[in-house]
């Protein structure tokens, strides 16, 4: 957390430039004022602690930071993220987890770096030779196809450059281990192509342009900003109860054609198919997450690894008009919780709202895990070679929720 001697060195004698990020094209403008900086000056190489302060303070200002025509090490890119939380100790997973762990859906999708395991190789395609410790390692980039009820299919995929967001998340493993403060994307190869349609086939026609694989991101704050009066009163209200081992819950199950949830099938696996857990490591966590610099309340939640809800009452002397669950209670109907978050969380995807990025080679993003959720998109050829470093850690303690002012103020 940035302190208050960080936040008046950074403020009388900043050591970077920053310039604001434009919009993706379809955005609104008006929602981004905020949002994403470009820093200039950064060598990873030679950053002094004064620096990595800034950083931190720039991030959680502005939600992504954007840094172009980087050189940057597996063990130099740990170092910048690991700056925002030096208490953490391992990959957001958990060290060489997600690799072992064959029944989660993260298992294709990530290469633990074995002289950095807190980096991970992602990406598309086979990689010649021998790369950073791994033998031609074979990436695999998310297709919504593998988790979609209703896909689109090859051939219209094709005919019309179509896509969908494949699945809407935080990076974290949300058992045993804390949400990352901060992830990292280094883009070390990025083919390049026409822009993609992502279609939201939710009923509203909704559909946005973006870069071919591009990383879509969404803003808590704005998703929380949203919501009408009743709506601000539940989230504040309301705690999250993930399923324990969440992507071996929800591996046999179905996304939304949004990738914003799951499909209501009973699919989830039962408690007694999971790996062992223990019940005092399940995740139970606020719907909105206090932003440590700005104090801002950020609607962060993983609509896909959700199992229930559980709603405190209106505190005393708060109008009951129009409020939902005045009363407070537990929501354990999975068709329910899905219905209440999906209205929380999709004005906040609309497509005037997403910062849709267009990667380069060389570019090193930092985003704000704890204030932004984000989607994978697009779809890519076996011989397409895609290289990404990712680099994210579990957190030293869970996010703080909505304090007694912020209850008071929309509850």
């Amino acid at each position: 957390m940035t302190t208050t001697a960080t936040m008046t060195a950074t403020a009388t004698a900043p050591a970077y430039t920053y310039t604001p990020i434009p919009p993706s094209p379809q955005a609104d403008a008006a929602a981004f004022t905020d949002f994403g900086r470009e820093v200039h000056g950064f060598d990873a190489a030679s950053v002094s602690q004064a620096q990595y302060d800034e950083i931190i303070e720039s991030l959680y200002k502005y939600q992504v930071l954007l840094f172009r025509n980087t050189t940057i090490t597996p063990a130099q890119q740990y170092a910048l993220t690991h700056a925002f939380d030096p208490a953490a100790t391992s990959y957001g997973h958990g060290n060489n987890k997600t690799g072992k762990d064959t029944k989660s859906i993260l298992h294709p999708d990530l290469k633990t770096i074995p002289h950095q395991p807190e980096v991970q190789l992602i990406g598309n395609g086979k990689v010649p030779g021998v790369y950073e410790g791994l033998d031609s390692p074979q990436l695999k980039h998310p297709h919504h196809r593998t988790f979609h009820k209703h896909p689109i299919s090859e051939a219209e995929e094709l005919a019309s450059n179509a896509t969908r967001f494949y699945r809407w998340h935080i990076d974290a493993a949300l058992y045993k281990l804390s949400p990352p403060r901060v992830t990292s994307l280094l883009a070390v190869k990025v083919p390049q192509g026409p822009w993609q349609t992502v279609r939201y086939d939710d009923g509203s026609g909704d559909e946005v342009e973006v870069p071919k694989g591009s990383t879509v991101f969404a803003s808590g704050k704005t998703m929380f900003d949203l919501l009408p009066a009743p709506l601000k009163s539940l989230a504040v209200r309301t705690t999250v109860n993930y399923a324990p081992h969440p992507y071996v819950w929800m591996s046999k199950a179905h996304a939304l054609p949004t990738g914003l949830g799951i499909e209501d099938e009973g699919l989830e696996l039962s408690l007694d198919e999971l790996p062992e857990f223990d019940e005092a490591q399940v995740k139970h966590l606020p719907m909105c997450w206090k932003n440590p610099v700005t104090g801002a309340l950020h609607l962060q939640v993983h609509p896909c690894a959700a199992k229930s809800l559980t709603i405190a009452p209106l505190p005393e002397g708060a109008s009951r008009d129009g409020a939902l669950y005045p009363d407070g209670g537990e929501v354990g109907d999975l068709k329910e919780v899905r219905e209440l978050l999906t209205r929380v969380q999709r004005p906040g995807i609309s497509p005037k709202y997403l910062f849709a990025a267009d990667w380069r080679e060389g570019d090193l993003v930092l985003f704000h895990n704890r204030g932004v959720i984000h989607s994978v998109t697009g779809a890519f050829r076996p011989d397409e070679l895609r290289m990404f470093h990712q680099c994210n850690l579990a957190a030293s303690s869970d996010p703080v929720g909505p304090d007694g002012a912020d209850v008071a103020k929309y509850a």
